[in-house]
C-alpha cells in the first residue's frame, strides 16, 4: 500500500490481537499534513493501542504504519522517534527528580550525535555537544512560558505544567508529528480551556501535525479539522466536527442504544434511560464539556 504524499501519517488496514481478544479491527486512518486531527470512543476502544502500534511498543498482526512514506513496522521505539514520531501518555511519565531542565534536555539526546563513552574519556566534542543541547532545551522552555521554573524539580509543578513539560519533551525530540493521548485528562473547565490554546499554538509555531486522543470532547470539537471514530477496536466514523457531533453511530457509541419512543414505564415516561449505559461516560460528543476517564485498551 503507498501512502497519501498530502498526509503526515497513515495507518492502512491495522490489526492488533492480544490472545484472544482483537483490540483493533482492520483499522484505516490518515493525519493530515499540518493539521490537528482527532481520535476518540469510549473507553476500551483502542485508541491507545493505536499509539502504541504507531510508535513501536508493540508489534501489529497486520496491517502498515507508514510516516510520509516511511514504512514504521518492525522499527524500535527509539528509530520511530528518530524518524520525526513523538508521543505523550495517559499518564503523565515524566523524570520526577529531574529538574524541569533535565526532562526537556533527555528528548534532545536522540539527535545527539557524541555517544556516551565520551563523557568518562573526556573528549571535548561530547562537553560542546552537551552545552548546546542544555542551552537549546532552556530555549524551548522559553518559548513554551516554562522557562522560569526550569531549574524546579517536575514533580514540584502544577498539573497543568507538567502536561506542558512533558509536551515540551517530546517538541525537544524535534518532531514532525506529535502524538498527544489525553492532555486534558485530570484538568478543570479552565485549564482545559488554555491546553486548546496551547495546542494550537504548538502546531503554528512548530509547524507539526498533531493527532489526538481525548475524551473531553469540547477540547476536541474546539481544536480538531478532522475526528475518526472507534469502537470496540473499529472504525464506526470519519468527518469534520459538525458532521462527527451528529453523527447516530457515534452518538449511540457514547450514550447506548435508545429505546423506541413507544417503550414506556408505568408511569407514562419512556423506559430509556437518557445517560446511556456505555462506559465511555455520560456524555457524548455533543455535550460541552465531556471529562471522561483516562482508561483505555
Amino acid at each position: 500500500m503507498s501512502a497519501n504524499p498530502t498526509n503526515a501519517l497513515d495507518v492502512k488496514g491495522l490489526t492488533m490481537r492480544f490472545g484472544g481478544v482483537t483490540a483493533i479491527d482492520d483499522l484505516t486512518i490518515e493525519v493530515a499534513e499540518g493539521q490537528i486531527t482527532g481520535l476518540i470512543g469510549p473507553n476500551g476502544a483502542g485508541k491507545t493501542t493505536v499509539f502504541n502500534v504507531m510508535t513501536g511498543f508493540y508489534q501489529p498482526q497486520a496491517g502498515e504504519v507508514l510516516l510520509g512514506t516511511r514504512k514504521l513496522n518492525g522499527l524500535a521505539p527509539q528509530a520511530i522517534c528518530a524518524l520525526g514520531l513523538a508521543r505523550t501518555f495517559q499518564n503523565i511519565r515524566l523524570f520526577d527528580q529531574g529538574t524541569v531542565l533535565e526532562n526537556v534536555m533527555v528528548g534532545c539526546h536522540v539527535r545527539r550525535k557524541c555517544s556516551w563513552w565520551m563523557a568518562p574519556l573526556a573528549w571535548p566534542p561530547f562537553f560542546k555537544e552537551e552545552k548546546a543541547i542544555r542551552l537549546k532545551s532552556q530555549a524551548l522552555l522559553e518559548r513554551l512560558n516554562l522557562g522560569g521554573v526550569s531549574g524546579e524539580k517536575a514533580s514540584s509543578l502544577p498539573y497543568g505544567a507538567q502536561r506542558r513539560l512533558e509536551i515540551a519533551r517530546a517538541l525537544a525530540t524535534e518532531p514532525t508529528i506529535l502524538l498527544l493521548d489525553e492532555p486534558a485528562a485530570g484538568m478543570n473547565p479552565q485549564e482545559s480551556s488554555e491546553l486548546m490554546v496551547f495546542i494550537e499554538n504548538v502546531r503554528k509555531e512548530f509547524d507539526l501535525s498533531i493527532l489526538l486522543i481525548e475524551h473531553d470532547m469540547k477540547v476536541v470539537m474546539g481544536v480538531c479539522s478532522m475526528i475518526w471514530v472507534m469502537e470496540y477496536g473499529r472504525l464506526i466514523a470519519s468527518g469534520n466536527p459538525s458532521e462527527i457531533k451528529n453523527n447516530p453511530k457515534v452518538i449511540s457509541a457514547y450514550l447506548g442504544h435508545q429505546e423506541s419512543e413507544d417503550s414506556e414505564d408505568p408511569q407514562g415516561s419512556s423506559s430509556s434511560d437518557p445517560q446511556g449505559s456505555s462506559s465511555g461516560g455520560p456524555q457524548g460528543p455533543g455535550a460541552d464539556n465531556s471529562q471522561g476517564t483516562a482508561s483505555d485498551a
